[in-house]
């Protein structure tokens, strides 16, 4: 008895070992690759346009309004220098998501497929789990904002003013943990049906309210350039190039979006052109308007009087233009609906590349034989924000978002890094017992804890000496990835810089991660081991990394051409 049990643990730690170590092999790009199979197969509906719009309205909600002002009360008119750092850094990333992008044009996934090939099964569950995360409290935390962005707009009505219940929209706290929202559900609801019904719908609406966004916020930033005095912009950084660089942590989340472009790769008629420009092209449209928002709210009043809910809408309020502010909670609502709906898009085709694999049921991998969606996968994700909008106030939870995006730029730039290596074998280097692969590995674990070493001594105000010393660290083994390693060009579009960008991008990312409430780190951990007992006890037992490859057969889809 004693016997068998000694025997079978190292079996089981075994098998764990060698299934977490498994990764996807690599598929030749080709540019109208879809799945055969009808009831396996997207449709390739989406063109150029429909991307960058895509990546516009998940990126652009209703913080344009109001963090643009919030963080100028600290950075003053150098806020606008904030997210152009944040920006630049967000460009890094997008050049990492480009090339990935354009070299597995054909499958959905994102990051966990990124993952999945150029490291293992086990990186990839992770990564997943990191990110769904925060799609699920980002979902339903957006679908509360933009219910109570509706009600608003509702109690422009002189009738309905004051009279409709908070409970309807604004939420309203029960027993204190619970909190009883009705129009949020309802919302949601209307948009998976929309999304059930195909990505040509749900495409038509996004590209309708995005447009719609966009026009808003021009209109607003021509308005305001008329309001500018000039003399408000002076000084530009009252508070320090500190407030600047700690405004470019908080303002870096506003960007966060344009990676859902890379998860449409299935539904994009020619994926590995459009794609990077898809995801580069929104990225660059959002970095304008932010810009023009912040010179134009820190010219029309002086920082240190803007308001902090509604610091914009009150500006103008205060300029007499109040037609503007009834106008911002228009383009409030259309910014938050497209965020939503394109958030919700991307959860499901996250839950369909895992269920194609087999880490999750494969209940999760059918897709509708008309529709062409995967209408399981998307009516799960719908009910999971419903049930957590509708009953519990996750706006508490906000302060542990943003780690699952973080951890996913970091490694997707890693990945970059590693599927570009010519030996990716275990050869050994001249007479090291390391490989070359391990000891590139070892160099990006060494750039992602310097950063987050610098990150953690800046948020402590440590002596500039240590943070120097971490980031000295960190490029030294930048140099060492250079140096060492021999690099191939990739099929597709090619990040620039390939791997000095991938490591700044890294460094910065982790930097960031840093910067997040105690909170998050906790739950980075806490999810992390709850994720690996999942993979041990279900993952690892079900997991095929060849079947989605091995099943696939390209062919072109008539119906569906680019023109």
């Amino acid at each position: 008895m004693t016997s068998s049990s000694s025997s079978s643990s190292p079996s089981f730690v075994s098998r764990f070992c060698s299934s977490a170590l498994r990764s996807r092999p690599l598929s030749p790009p080709t540019d109208t690759a879809v799945h055969s199979s009808s009831d396996q197969g997207l449709v390739r509906r989406l063109g150029v346009f429909d991307l960058i719009l895509l990546g516009i309205g998940a990126s652009i909600g209703a913080g344009i309004f109001v963090v643009t002002g919030t963080v100028a009360r600290d950075a003053g008119p150098g806020v606008t220098i904030s997210f152009i750092i944040a920006g630049a850094s967000c460009v890094l990333n997008a050049l990492c998501y480009a090339e990935l992008a354009s070299r597995f044009p054909a499958v959905v996934g994102g990051a966990y497929l990124y993952t999945y090939s150029a490291f293992n099964e086990l990186t990839a569950f992770l990564v997943f789990a990191q990110l769904m995360l925060d799609y699920h409290i980002g979902a339903a935390s957006i679908a509360r904002s933009l219910a109570s962005y509706v009600v608003t707009v509702l109690e422009l009505i002189p009738f309905l003013k004051d009279n409709i219940p908070s409970w309807v929209g604004h939420g309203e706290e029960v027993f204190g943990a619970l909190s009883i929202n009705v129009l949020a559900p309802i919302l949601l609801v209307l948009l998976t049906i929309v999304l059930c019904r195909g990505v040509g719908e749900s495409s038509v609406l996004n590209s309708v309210m995005t447009v719609t966004k966009v026009l808003i916020v021009i209109f607003v930033i021509i308005v305001g350039a008329f309001e500018v005095d000039v003399s408000n912009w002076t000084p530009f950084a009252p508070n320090g190039v500190q407030s600047i660089l700690t405004g470019s942590t908080v303002v870096f989340f506003s960007y966060v979006g344009f990676d859902a472009v890379a998860n449409s790769a299935e539904e994009s008629k020619r994926p590995q052109r459009d794609l990077p420009l898809g995801i580069i092209g929104s990225l660059l449209v959002c970095i304008v308007l932010y810009v023009g928002v912040c010179l134009v709210i820190t010219g029309m009043v002086p920082y240190q009087y803007l308001g902090e809910d509604a610091p914009l809408a009150e500006a103008f309020t205060s300029r007499g233009l109040k037609y503007v502010s009834v106008l911002i909670s228009f383009g409030a609502v259309a910014g938050l609906t497209t965020t939503l709906l394109v958030g919700l898009y991307v959860q499901s085709r996250l839950y369909l590349g895992l269920g194609r694999d087999g880490l999750l049921p494969a209940i999760f991998a059918k897709v509708h034989p008309t529709q062409h969606t995967p209408i399981h996968s998307q009516v799960w994700v719908g009910l999971v924000a419903i049930i957590l909008s509708g009953l519990l106030n996750v706006e508490v939870l906000s302060h542990i978002l943003s780690v699952g995006t973080l951890t996913g730029y970091s490694v997707v730039s890693a990945c970059v890094v590693t599927l570009r290596w010519k030996d990716k074998s275990s050869s050994q280097i001249s007479s090291k017992r390391i490989s070359g692969r391990g000891e590139g590995i070892i160099c990006l674990c060494t750039i992602a804890c310097s950063g987050f070493a610098a990150g953690a001594l800046f948020r402590i105000e440590a002596s500039f000496i240590f943070i120097t010393l971490a980031a000295v660290i960190a490029v030294l083994s930048a140099a060492a990835l250079y140096l060492r390693q021999v690099y191939v060009d990739p099929p597709g579009f090619s990040c620039p810089g390939v791997p000095i960008v991938p490591c700044v991008s890294i460094f910065v990312n982790i930097f960031l991660f840093a910067q997040l409430h105690y909170e998050a780190w906790v739950r980075f951990i806490v999810l992390g081991i709850v994720t690996i007992g999942i993979y041990a006890f279900y993952g690892q037992y079900h997991a095929d990394p060849l079947s989605s490859s091995a099943s696939t057969v390209y062919h072109r889809a008539p119906t569906e051409e680019a023109p």
